[in-house]
């Protein structure tokens, strides 16, 4: 999905190229231009099947996705509303949240836990990082210390470019105590918590041809003080050993007044994940933990749409006292299909 001045960057290029007296009221100077993707994915941030499964099951869920994708339950309504979730794919009993939807998607943990075809697909998705944080260290806590041993920390060393602040009192505000506790979407976090046997994602592309790409997941395999050791987990790389070194990243849009530098490992442990991070990514089963509403585009859309079967699917939504609900907020920016 691209965003919308790309497309006007462009029609205004080709307009330009076409064009004798630079005028040119044709869209794209003329050209043909074929647009592809899924608009009912999640929008750009802007800041600030089974042979197994019956074919009608198929049509029923595929129908009931669509229409979710494009707004149209609970019509009508201005693009926000609330939807009614099948009881069939609701977690409705449970003491404890976190414990439930871990225990359903990650069923007998113990024994699986260094299984690489039983990490691969399956995965927690939740809509904020505070939440994803919980879930995957409630996981970690779960290994056997005498398998994967302890777990072994990794603090993130942070600056600021002072090449573009002008008030030098600025900087002496700028703690490290500060910078450490920064966190935004795209940037690692500064204390990661990470066990052998532990599946993480990447967050850059390191090596493209050998298939180390924002998004790649693996699996840990070693760990030193600067270097770790991991597992391709899919793709062509299947099973090959690669090495992620630490490195130097900034957020591409900064929501601060400054630019921060922050050197980490460029991963983020896998195990659970947000939504918009598992964009892109085909799995068996997944859990969708909403103990907060969606707040963007097509958020329940990708959740939900994670996997090929209804089976595959388990979602546990709950209020502030943790009381079961079997509804939640669905929001589709209906003007993407009007103008389509």
């Amino acid at each position: 999905m691209a965003h919308k001045y790309a497309i006007e960057s462009l029609d205004r290029t080709l307009k330009d190229v076409m064009s004798a007296d630079k005028n040119s009221t044709d869209v794209f100077g003329g050209k043909v231009v074929v647009f592809g993707g899924d608009f009912r994915q999640i929008l750009p941030v802007v800041p600030r099947g089974s042979t197994q499964t019956d074919k009608n099951e198929i049509a029923q869920f595929s129908d009931w996705l669509l229409r979710i994708g494009e707004g149209r339950i609970s019509e009508p309504n201005d693009g926000t509303a609330e939807i009614n979730i099948p009881l069939d794919i609701l977690i409705t009993e449970f003491d404890d949240p976190i414990v439930a939807i871990v225990n359903t998607t990650y069923p007998d943990f113990i024994n699986n836990f260094q299984c690489v075809d039983y990490l691969k697909s399956r995965a927690i998705l939740a809509s904020t990082l505070e939440i994803v944080d919980q879930i995957n260290d409630h996981i970690l806590n779960l290994i056997p210390v005498n398998n994967a041993g302890e777990i072994r920390d990794y603090y993130s060393a942070n600056s600021v470019d002072k090449s573009e602040i002008h008030d030098p009192a600025v900087v002496d505000i700028l703690t490290p105590e500060f910078l450490s506790s920064l966190r935004t979407s795209g940037l690692p976090n500064h204390h990661l918590k990470l066990k052998v046997g532990t599946p993480i994602m990447l967050m850059r592309n390191i090596d493209q041809a050998e298939g180390l790409c924002n998004g790649t997941r693996l699996c840990i395999t070693k760990m030193a003080a600067h270097v770790l050791e991991a597992s391709i987990m899919g793709g062509k790389g299947l099973g090959n050993l690669v090495y992620i070194p630490r490195m130097d990243m900034s957020p591409s849009q900064s929501p601060w007044p400054f630019k921060l530098n922050r050197r980490q490992f460029p991963i983020i442990v896998s195990y659970s994940m947000t939504i918009n991070k598992s964009q892109g990514q085909s799995l068996d089963n997944v859990g969708l933990y909403l103990p907060k509403d969606v707040f963007t585009h097509g958020q329940i859309y990708v959740a939900l749409s994670r996997v090929t079967t209804k089976k595959g699917i388990k979602i546990l939504i709950h209020d502030e006292e943790k009381k079961f609900r079997e509804k939640t907020t669905n929001v589709v920016y209906k003007e993407v299909f009007n103008n389509v």
